[in-house]
C-alpha cells in the first residue's frame, strides 16, 4: 500500500506534468484530471510554491507555470543513451526536489570497477558549486545532473579530471551544433559568459578502488530575474543553451541523454589514459589562452599571462618571462589597461 506521502507526491507531479505547457489550467479541471477536490488542487499548488517553483494563478482563469517546461523524465533520458551506455550504468533516478544530486549519487555509490550511475533533480534545496557555494537552478531552467563512476584504481592525472569532464560536455554540446568554450578548471563559457559548471567529489584512497561523483549544472533557459540573482545584478555574465541555439534547443531530456552517454565514454577512457587523450582539444577550447589574467589562490594574487594547461591539468601562467603552475585558485580575465 502506498504511503500518503508517496500519494501527494506524485499527485504533484502529475499537477505539474499538466501544467507544464505553460497554458491555464482551471481549478475545477485539475480536479477532475487529479480526482480530487478543487481545495486538494489549492494544497498541492501551495506544496509546489513552497519548493519555489512559480505557479501563477488569476481569477476566472485558473492556473499555469509562466513558461512551459519539459520536465525531467527518466525513461526519455534513458531513450536518449546509446546503448552502450544503457548497459554501463543503472538507470537515471529523477527527482522533483532533493538536497543535492551530488550527496545522493554519494550516498549511494556504485561497488564494480567501470560501471556508474546518473541523478538528476528539478529543484535543489543544497546544491553545491565549486569552493563550497551554492548552485542555483530555478525549475526548469536547467540541468542539475551528478553522475557517479566506480574506478578499479585512481587513474593517472586523476588532478585534470574536471577539465576532462569539460571537454566530454563540449562534445555532447556539439552534436546539437552548440559551439562553447572552457575555462580553467570547470567553466563551461560562451562569449565569456558563464553557461555550466563542473564539480568533482572522490571517496577513495590513493592506491585502489574509488568511487567519482560528477556533478555537472547547465543553463538551458534562464529566466531573466534569475539572471540578475546568479549574476550579483550583471545579467550578461550569465549565457544559456536556448541563448545559443534558439528554436533549435533540444529538450532537457535529449541533453541529460547527451551528457551521460559523452561524460560515461569519457571516463572509459580517462580511467586508463588520463588526461592525455584530452589535452589537446582542452587546449582549444581554452577561453584563456594567451589572454592577461589574475590568479587568486589564497591570500596571494598573481597577475600574467594564460599559456594553457600541464599535462597533469595544471593552469599554467606567464609572469615576468617564466612559467608558474596553479592546481587550484580563482582565475579570471584582467581588463586591459
Amino acid at each position: 500500500m502506498k504511503s500518503a506521502q508517496s500519494i501527494a507526491q506524485a499527485r504533484r507531479e502529475r499537477l505539474l506534468a499538466l501544467l507544464s505547457d505553460g497554458e491555464f489550467h482551471s481549478g475545477e479541471r485539475l480536479a477532475k484530471r487529479l480526482k480530487i477536490s478543487r481545495g486538494g488542487i489549492w494544497k498541492l499548488i501551495g506544496s509546489l510554491r513552497e519548493l519555489g517553483i512559480d505557479i501563477q494563478s488569476v481569477p476566472r482563469q485558473g492556473y499555469r507555470l509562466p513558461m512551459a517546461v519539459d520536465l525531467l523524465d527518466a525513461q526519455e533520458i534513458v531513450q536518449a543513451l546509446a546503448p552502450d551506455t544503457r548497459a554501463t550504468i543503472d538507470a537515471p533516478e529523477v527527482f522533483l526536489s532533493i538536497d543535492s544530486t551530488n550527496s545522493h549519487v554519494s550516498n549511494h555509490p556504485i561497488d564494480t570497477p567501470g560501471r556508474g550511475s546518473a541523478c538528476l533533480a528539478e529543484l535543489q534545496s543544497a546544491g553545491r558549486g565549486r569552493r563550497g557555494r551554492h548552485w542555483m537552478a530555478p525549475f526548469g531552467s536547467g540541468i542539475c545532473l551528478s553522475i557517479g563512476w566506480q574506478f578499479a584504481e585512481v587513474p593517472p592525472t586523476f588532478s585534470a579530471l574536471s577539465l576532462a569532464v569539460g571537454v566530454a560536455i563540449v562534445d555532447a554540446l556539439r552534436r546539437f551544433d552548440a559551439q562553447v568554450n572552457l575555462k580553467w578548471p570547470n567553466d563551461l563559457i560562451w562569449q565569456q559568459r558563464k553557461l555550466g559548471g563542473v564539480l568533482i567529489e572522490m571517496r577513495g584512497e590513493s592506491s585502489g578502488p574509488a568511487h567519482v561523483v560528477i556533478g555537472i549544472g547547465l543553463n538551458i533557459r534562464m529566466p531573466a530575474a534569475a539572471r540578475l540573482t546568479l549574476a550579483g545584478q550583471q545579467s550578461a555574465l550569465i549565457a544559456d543553451v536556448r541563448e545559443i541555439l534558439g528554436e533549435r534547443t533540444p529538450t532537457r531530456n535529449q541533453l541529460a541523454g547527451a551528457l551521460i552517454d559523452s561524460v560515461v565514454t569519457m571516463l572509459q577512457t580517462f580511467s586508463t589514459q588520463g588526461f592525455e587523450p584530452f589535452i589537446d582539444t582542452w587546449r582549444q577550447l581554452d577561453a584563456l589562452a594567451d589572454a592577461p589574467v589574475k590568479v587568486i589562490n589564497g591570500m596571494a594574487t598573481t597577475l600574467g599571462t594564460a599559456r594553457g594547461v600541464d599535462r597533469d591539468g595544471s593552469l599554467l601562467v606567464e609572469v615576468s618571462g617564466t612559467l608558474q603552475r596553479f592546481v587550484s585558485g580563482e582565475v579570471s580575465l584582467r581588463p586591459a589597461r
